[in-house]
C-alpha cells in the first residue's frame, strides 16, 4: 500500500513539474527591438519599409511640386487621396494592409495630402448615411451625394526572392508603393524599398 501511495505521488509530482514547464514564458521589450525567429516577415521588416517609403513620398520633389500647383488654385485646399490594393505576391503571408495604414497615418499627419476611406469602411459609412435619411432628423442627416472625390490613389506590391543550397536559405524582399492620378493615370510617384535581405541557416538533422 505504501508503496502505491509513493508511485502516485510520484506520479503527480511528474504531472505537476510537466505542466510548470509547458507554461509559456513571456518577457516584455521595446516595440522598436529587432526578433527574428523564423526568418519570415516581421514588425521589423514593415517598420523599416514604412520608414524609407514614407520619407521617399513626403520628400519627392513632383509630389511637393504638384501638392504647390494644386493647393494654388483650390484655396489652400491640398489633393485627396484613397487606398487602394497593396498585393502581396510573395511566397509567404504578408498584411499588406499594416504597410498601406502607416503610411496613410504619416501622411495624413504631414498635412500634405488628405486621404478619404475606401473599400468596407468606405461602405460602412455609406450605409449609416442611407440609414440617416429615414432615421435621422432632417436637420441633422448626412448629405447623400456630397463625398469627396479622390485624386490619387496609392497602390503598393510585395514581392520575394527565395534562393537554397543546402540548409542555408537566402530570402530578399522588394516593396513599392505608387501614387497615381486618378483621372489621368499618370503616376505622380513611385517609392521603393529593396533594403531587406535575411539568410536563414537551419540547423542539420542528428541521426
Amino acid at each position: 500500500m505504501k508503496r502505491y501511495s509513493l508511485v502516485v505521488a510520484l506520479a503527480v509530482m511528474v504531472m505537476a513539474i510537466s505542466a510548470c514547464s509547458s507554461n509559456p514564458k513571456v518577457s516584455r521589450v521595446s516595440a522598436d527591438t529587432q526578433i527574428d525567429l523564423s526568418g519570415n516577415w516581421n514588425d521589423t521588416d514593415i517598420r523599416l519599409v514604412c520608414d524609407t517609403l514614407i520619407t521617399q513620398a513626403l520628400e519627392a520633389p513632383r509630389i511637393n511640386t504638384y501638392i504647390n500647383d494644386f493647393t494654388g488654385s483650390h484655396k489652400g485646399e491640398p489633393p485627396t487621396v484613397i487606398v487602394g490594393r497593396f498585393k502581396n505576391t510573395s511566397s509567404e503571408h504578408i498584411d499588406t494592409s499594416i504597410i498601406s495604414s502607416l503610411m496613410r497615418a504619416a501622411i495624413i499627419n504631414s498635412g500634405k495630402l488628405e486621404f478619404v476611406e475606401g473599400g468596407a469602411a468606405r461602405e460602412e459609412l455609406r450605409a449609416e448615411r442611407d440609414d440617416q435619411q429615414s432615421n435621422a432628423s432632417e436637420a441633422t442627416a448626412a448629405a447623400l451625394a456630397n463625398e469627396t472625390g479622390a485624386n490619387f490613389m496609392l497602390q503598393g506590391e510585395v514581392n520575394s526572392t527565395v534562393d537554397r543550397a543546402g540548409n542555408t536559405t537566402v530570402r530578399s524582399y522588394f516593396v513599392k508603393a505608387s501614387l497615381t492620378n486618378l483621372e489621368t493615370n499618370r503616376i505622380l510617384w513611385e517609392g521603393q524599398n529593396n533594403d531587406i535581405k535575411k539568410v536563414i541557416k537551419q540547423p542539420k538533422a542528428k541521426f
